[in-house]
């Protein structure tokens, strides 16, 4: 199932805290990232190449069983003005079928900014264009986790309710 809105995502998700697993979807990459098991920090995993939706689900189910998540956080690339395009179409197609192949719920999370602040980090860091180039998609996927783990609060979710 995947969700827009985070109070329908916290009611169907039994079992938070866990590890939850970020993904930044791009045209030519999936950035990756990772919360601890306490869902109080983010830290960027790798980047997965675009190869085709059946290598890449492969990876990301491989990921999934290694660290044992039960949930996906997926960017959704919402305009400045708060407005849906056709990055956003694509970005929920391609969580569908993520979900679809995996069986895990799965919250678009709004990634505005989450890229600009990457590079930014990256450019303090004092890091090579190169290399830059090679991690800035995972970076940008733990800015997107650690901003839901912000808004989450670090607060075990009660679903009694």
């Amino acid at each position: 199932m995947i969700y827009k809105i985070f109070s329908e995502f916290k009611e169907n998700v039994a079992t938070l805290p866990h590890r939850l697993l970020a993904l930044d979807v791009g045209t030519k990459t999936v950035g990756t990232a990772i919360s601890d098991s306490g869902c109080r920090i983010a830290s960027p995993l790798k980047t997965i190449q675009r190869k085709g939706k059946l290598l890449e689900i492969s990876d990301i189910k491989k990921t999934i069983d290694d660290y044992s998540v039960k949930s996906l956080i997926v960017g959704y690339p919402i305009h400045m003005n708060g407005d849906e395009g056709e990055r956003c179409e694509y970005v929920h197609a391609y969580a569908a079928a993520v979900t679809e192949s995996l069986n895990l719920p799965v919250l678009l999370w709004d990634e505005r900014m989450s890229t600009m602040s990457a590079e930014r980090m990256l450019l303090e860091g004092d890091m090579s264009r190169a290399k830059r180039k090679d991690h800035i998609d995972s970076v940008a996927a733990s800015i997107i986790l650690q901003s839901f783990l912000d808004f989450f609060g670090h607060q075990p979710v009660d679903t009694s309710v």
